[in-house]
């Protein structure tokens, strides 16, 4: 068989694998090759162990949202209730714990047409711990013993939908701390089990 032959067979061969491979179908993301961009902002109030106390966060976290699924975001939360750090000498002032962070957030929720849908995800960042007096002028505000560390936090959500642009949502959560270094404090203290109620709203 001469070259222009050989060439004539290879095309008709490339000819019929083209719809063959046309036929299969491809998953991804962008069903159709379109993808439904919404988002949503979420605060959040927290009850969580610390120190072996009751502690109260606040905060809240806010991302954008692919076909009303995956939202890709941040989050932020800060310890606002009166928990004492210990002391010393009794005659030391009176100090308290302060704690926050912030990081990344992935959530996904499931079956978020229906009236009532579960949303997992995680927040995971870092984050620090530090004693200070209260209620003192803002320049002689002091921050005492501060350090940092990591903290991961897996969440689970159970949500309704009051309208197509509101939903309110109850759930639990872990947080996870490693690598703090503050004295009259453990990693272990740190981390704990979280109660929330959140509020949703944006375009799901």
């Amino acid at each position: 068989m001469n070259k222009t032959g050989k060439r004539l067979l290879l095309a008709l061969a490339v000819l019929c694998t083209v719809p063959a491979l046309a036929q299969e179908k491809i998953e991804s993301l962008a069903k159709g090759g379109k993808v439904r961009v919404g988002g949503f902002g979420a605060p959040t109030i927290k009850f969580t162990s610390f120190d072996d106390e009751l502690g109260v966060l606040l905060g809240g976290y806010a991302g954008v949202m692919l076909n009303s699924k995956l939202m890709l975001g941040a989050g932020a939360y800060a310890l606002v209730n009166n928990i004492e750090a210990p002391r010393t000498n009794p005659s030391d002032a009176t100090m308290y714990w302060n704690m926050w962070y912030t990081g990344f957030v992935p959530e996904y929720t499931i079956k978020g047409n229906k009236l009532v849908h579960l949303a997992v995800g995680a927040l995971v960042g870092g984050g620090g711990v530090f004693m200070n007096e209260r209620y003192k002028n803002w320049e002689d505000y002091e921050s005492i013993g501060y350090s940092s560390f990591f903290v991961g936090e897996p969440h689970l959500n159970l949500e309704m939908n009051i309208t197509s642009y509101l939903r309110l949502g109850i759930g639990g959560s872990y947080r996870f701390v490693r690598g703090s270094g503050t004295a009259g404090i453990t990693d272990e203290k740190l981390s704990g089990p979280s109660a929330h109620f959140t509020i949703k709203a944006g375009r799901f």
